[in-house]
């Protein structure tokens, strides 16, 4: 009887302490709230700390913006990593290692500290031409002013225009060094990573399926490379954010991201249906890692094949315990890396001239999909048209986007030649069409 009150009391004190947003968790996903939380918070805070430099206060600001119970999380920094618990429970770790970024641990930690990022080569790749001028940059200011002054957390906004950078504006505490977490936006580098290697021929174009081994002998083999790529392989998933979900176990619990994905039932056929899954995202992080060698070769694959060219030098590409980069979610990188994946695009996946990415490569990532429900999606990326009406009206049809949580957006707009750039912690929707579409007119 004593063993059971010892685990039943924390639980009980839990229950009589936790503010309203707890509470409103069932009884039964109490442990799943717990470990979301905690799992949550020593993602996000080992990596705001030794990634992008921030405090205790901003992070547990940042981490607050998803659930206030959050500021109640205590974090215990050590010298590469925090522990982190919620009323003394359901203690939850992370570990740094440079190059790699941080990582929760529930894995073996041996294979990730066998792994190493080459370092990064003389050659600058990418030129970046900066000429800040108004009124552009005044836009991007008043702008950045405006949506602080709202409460939207706006922390950098540039603007590129052809090859040439000619806005940019970062809010007090942040600047062109700050390593900034894309979230969703690794989505549409992965697909990038997918077409240079199409370009390099270690994979033909539109692989069919099945993409993996386990899928060969039931209805997931006829998933083809194209169909994971737009988001419409038919796969079962649970994609909202609430304790015990599929994309919660898979970011903050699970040891492999990819499996979880990988264990997922076929539910409709391929193409018919879209559906944003981040766990598709990993799946084709998983296909080029198999298809590269494995985890190390991935990563020197992505340095020396996708960063290095890029000129994304500041860029950070986290990796779950398996060694397998977290693409759905985990890259952290500059507002200047950032815009330079935008320019690629607009340059029609050339790199100083040269083809970078298959020739119609960036024509067949921003052709609306063939779903039956919303055509607006290509490979990763978020397209204005190609439905009934347009996703952000006001803005040109042919217009689209990187996107990630907080309101982060790589937007681009080819007939106009430019790239804008906005990165945030939004609590919220950012009203993207609204601001994008006022500082495109001020431009």
């Amino acid at each position: 009887m004593k063993r059971v009150l010892l685990i039943l009391l924390p639980l009980l004190m839990v229950l009589f302490v936790a503010p309203p947003a707890l509470l409103g968790t069932p009884l039964w996903q109490l442990g799943n709230a717990l470990a979301l939380a905690t799992g949550l918070g020593a993602k996000l805070a080992c990596s705001g700390r030794f990634v992008s430099g921030f405090d205790d206060q901003r992070i547990l600001d940042d981490l607050a913006s998803y659930a206030e119970v959050n500021r109640r999380l205590s974090l215990d920094f050590t010298a590469d990593g925090v522990q982190v618990t919620l009323f003394g429970l359901a203690a939850t770790s992370a570990t740094y290692r440079p190059g790699l970024g941080c990582t929760l641990d529930t894995g073996d930690a041996a294979l990730l500290d066998g792994l190493s990022v080459p370092p990064t080569a003389a050659s600058p790749g990418m030129p970046l031409a900066v000429a800040i001028a108004d009124p552009a940059q005044q836009a991007t200011q008043a702008l950045l002013r405006a949506d602080n002054a709202e409460g939207l957390q706006t922390r950098a906004l540039l603007v590129l225009q052809g090859d040439t950078l000619i806005a940019e504006s970062y809010a007090p505490g942040f600047d062109a060094g700050s390593r900034l977490l894309g979230w969703s936006m690794g989505k549409s580098l992965m697909a990038i990573v997918i077409g240079r290697m199409e370009a390099l021929e270690i994979i033909p174009a539109g692989v069919p399926g099945p993409l993996f081994p386990a899928w060969a002998r039931d209805d997931r083999a006829r998933i083809g490379l194209t169909a994971v790529l737009q988001m419409t392989s038919g796969l079962g998933w649970q994609e909202d954010y609430v304790p015990g979900s599929d994309s919660t176990r898979m970011l903050f619990r699970a040891p492999s991201a990819s499996a979880v994905a990988l264990a997922s039932p076929a539910e409709h056929p391929p193409g018919e249906q879209f559906y944003y899954s981040s766990g598709s995202t990993n799946l084709l992080a998983r296909f080029a890692a198999e298809r590269l060698g494995g985890p190390q070769a991935q990563l020197d694959f992505l340095q020396r094949e996708v960063l290095q060219p890029l000129g994304m030098a500041g860029a950070v590409l986290e990796v779950d315990p398996t060694g397998l980069v977290v693409a759905s979610s985990f890259v952290y990188a500059t507002a200047r890396d950032w815009v330079r994946l935008g320019r690629l695009l607009l340059d029609q996946g050339a790199v100083n001239g040269r083809p970078f990415l298959p020739p119609g490569w960036v024509a067949r990532a921003t052709r609306p999909n063939n779903s039956l429900n919303d055509p607006r999606y290509g490979y990763q990326l978020w397209l204005n048209g190609g439905g009934s009406q347009l996703r952000w009206p006001g803005l040109p049809p042919n217009a689209y986007a990187m996107l990630g949580n907080r309101g982060q957006a790589v937007l681009v707009l080819p007939d106009e030649a430019l790239v804008l750039v906005r990165l945030g912690w939004t609590a919220g929707d950012y009203p993207l069409a609204q601001k994008m579409g006022g500082l495109l007119s001020r431009l």
